[in-house]
C-alpha cells in the first residue's frame, strides 16, 4: 500500500519528504495509516536500493548568519545547505504499473482500496472493475456479519453500544450503495459524477458577511 501510494504521487511529480509525507498523510488518512519519518525514510532508501526513485538536490539555500551586530559563526563546508527531493525513475514507472494493476484481496481492504481509487484515473477500466467488484463483496460481508451482530446482541447492549453498532451498519450500506453507482458508471462507460459542495447557509466568505449581519454593515476588527 505504502509502494503504491508513494510511487504514485512521485509518478505526479518530484517531491521533498516534507511535501510527501504530507500528501500520503492526506491521502491514507490519519486513522488509517500513521505516515512518520521513521516509516517513510525507510520506505524511500529500499526504493532507491531497488531503483525505483532517486535523490535530488534542489539549489542550496543560504543558512542563517545571524544579526549583523553579532554574525552566525559557521564551520568550513556548512554555509549553505540544500533540500534533497525525490524523483521516479523508469523502472519505477514500471513498478507503479505493476502495482496498479494488483486485484488481489489486499486491494480491496480499507486503506488499500483507498490508494488504489486515488489513482484510478491512471487504471484500466477492466482492472477499476474487478476492484470495485472485489471492495463491494468484501463490504456486503462486513453488512451481514454487522446485521446479524445486532440482531443476536441486541438485547445485550446499551443504548449506546446498539446506537454504534447501527452506525457501522449504515455506513456498510452507503458504501455499499456508492460502490454500486460506482460499478454502474464502469460497465456503462461513463465516470462519474462530481457534485460540488456547496457553503453552508450563514458562512463567512467573500461575498457573505457572516449570519445574521446586515451586508453594508462591516465585521468589527
Amino acid at each position: 500500500m505504502l509502494d503504491l501510494a508513494v510511487l504514485g504521487l512521485l509518478h505526479e511529480s518530484p517531491m521533498h519528504g516534507y511535501e510527501l509525507r504530507k500528501r500520503l498523510t492526506t491521502m491514507l488518512g490519519p486513522f488509517r495509516a500513521a505516515i512518520s519519518y521513521g516509516t517513510l525514510y525507510p520506505t524511500l532508501r529500499r526504493m532507491q536500493q531497488a531503483g525505483w526513485i532517486t535523490e535530488d538536490s534542489d539549489p542550496a539555500e543560504p543558512a542563517a548568519t545571524g544579526s549583523a551586530e553579532r554574525p552566525l559563526r559557521r564551520k568550513p563546508g556548512f554555509g549553505k545547505r540544500s533540500r534533497i527531493s525525490y524523483k521516479l525513475t523508469a523502472e519505477g514507472k514500471e513498478r507503479f504499473g505493476d502495482l496498479l494493476a494488483q486485484v488481489g484481496p489486499e486491494a480491496y481492504d480499507d486503506a488499500a482500496f483507498g490508494v488504489h481509487f486515488a489513482f484510478f484515473g491512471r487504471t484500466d477500466a477492466a482492472t477499476r472493475l474487478r476492484i470495485l467488484e472485489g471492495r463491494r463483496r468484501r463490504v456486503e460481508e462486513r453488512r451481514e456479519g454487522l446485521r446479524d451482530a445486532l440482531n443476536r446482541a441486541a438485547e445485550r447492549l446499551d443504548a449506546y453500544s446498539l446506537e454504534l453498532q447501527r452506525h457501522g451498519l449504515e455506513a456498510a450500506d452507503r458504501e455499499v450503495r456508492w460502490l454500486e453507482e460506482l460499478i454502474v458508471h464502469e460497465r456503462t462507460g461513463q465516470p462519474p459524477t462530481v457534485t460540488t459542495p456547496h457553503p453552508s447557509p450563514g458562512a463567512a466568505g467573500p461575498n457573505n458577511t457572516g449570519p445574521d449581519r446586515p451586508a453594508g454593515e462591516r465585521r468589527p476588527d
